[in-house]
């Protein structure tokens, strides 16, 4: 575990580095309080999530791919986050497959996909390629007319859900790495 960790660090230190897209947007400071935020400063992005009610399948995928404590972490981390509808979507039996202990490297491997090193609010994204922390890039495309942002073939449904230690982007569909 302790080497995953380790490997996993290194992939979001290295995403940063050389994610064109982000590397001029990502910051490393929590974003300004929006008006009735009050003074309670949110959370971290896992307890974000599961306090919004709507990311019941993502808490318990999290879990099972041993990686709450590293969205627990520092970061800064951009997170789509499928909703619990999203991965009821999923063809049948593959969550349920996906959760099995000896499925957890491919698990990981989807999660991390929608993961990217940094902060990135929607009003900071542009068109064009975002290495994630699993290695392959997702294709970020932005409709300024219809107000509209897509990552891969998900739809942006809710942004800029902001933690304490980076941001969330709501997404209506799991979206899957390329194969290798």
């Amino acid at each position: 575990m302790t080497r995953q960790l380790l490997a996993l660090s290194l992939t979001l230190l290295s995403a940063l580095a050389v994610s064109p897209v982000l590397a001029q947007t990502a910051t490393t400071q929590p974003a300004p309080a929006q008006a009735g935020d009050a003074m309670a400063k949110p959370g971290d992005i896992v307890t974000v999530a599961s306090e919004a009610g709507s990311f019941k399948t993502l808490a318990a995928a999290l879990e099972a791919a041993d990686l709450v404590e590293t969205l627990k972490g520092e970061g800064p981390f951009t997170v789509f986050a499928p909703t619990d509808e999203a991965f009821a979507a999923l063809p049948e039996g593959t969550l349920e497959e996906l959760l099995k202990p000896e499925n957890k490297e491919k698990l990981v491997e989807i999660l991390t996909y929608h993961v990217v090193a940094g902060e990135a609010l929607s009003t900071s994204l542009k068109d064009g390629e975002v290495e994630t922390v699993e290695g392959a890039a997702v294709e970020v495309k932005i409709n300024a007319e219809a107000k509209e942002v897509m990552v891969n073939d998900a739809k942006v449904v809710q942004a800029d859900v902001k933690a304490s230690n980076g941001v969330i982007h709501v997404i209506d569909k799991v979206i899957l790495p390329p194969e290798s």
